[in-house]
């Protein structure tokens, strides 16, 4: 966790266009009884304290709805913006299919090279967590037969570090997906 929660905080820190979208990414926004510093920072914890940081406006909550945040994702990058939509599970990735199967990996191909969507879709895969059937699959896999589409799946923490922020400069959309088993894993990371 801290390996990816680093990569984003440097890419954040580094760049003003890298925002990070996603349920609970904040931990309730415009929830006035939360405070920044007391924010979980998603289902695993990864994005703590990064709305503290970075302010609401760059670390930006939604609803359990992954088209909407993969919609709003697409448009972000199509604006310029360099975003990060965090999915709680890759098991409900197919919700939002429609936004980075026929937006996303196409738009670039669409307006002759010209547009870039640079946005990473960060997600966890796989079982052994107790989260049963529904949040247990590794879909990843799929995404890799998608032109414009370019996936990513590290397994220690030097290499998360490392693939995330050069997910996150990436001009074309870029699948990240953990295993939910590594979240916790420890090791040594780049600067």
């Amino acid at each position: 966790m801290g390996a990816i929660n680093e990569a984003i905080d440097q890419s954040m820190e580094k760049d003003e266009d890298v925002i990070l979208i996603g349920t609970d990414v904040s931990g309730g926004a415009k929830v006035d009884h939360i405070k920044d510093d007391d924010t979980f920072g998603g289902v695993f914890g990864v994005t703590k304290g990064l709305a503290k940081k970075y302010s609401r406006k760059r670390v930006i909550d939604t609803p359990i709805a992954e088209h909407i945040t993969l919609s709003t994702a697409v448009g972000a990058a199509a604006t310029g913006l360099r975003p990060i939509a965090e999915l709680m599970f890759n098991d409900f990735i197919g919700f939002g299919l429609d936004p980075i199967l026929n937006q996303g990996a196409k738009m670039r191909y669409m307006f002759g090279g010209k547009a870039k969507i640079p946005l990473v879709v960060r997600t966890v895969h796989g079982a052994g967590a107790s989260a049963a059937a529904q949040h247990s699959q590794s879909l990843y896999n799929m995404f890799a037969a998608i032109p414009g589409v370019k996936v990513v799946v590290p397994s220690n923490p030097y290499d998360a570090k490392g693939l995330l922020m050069s997910a996150i400069q990436e001009d074309n959309l870029v699948v990240f997906s953990e295993d939910k088993t590594l979240l916790g894993q420890k090791g040594n990371v780049p600067e």
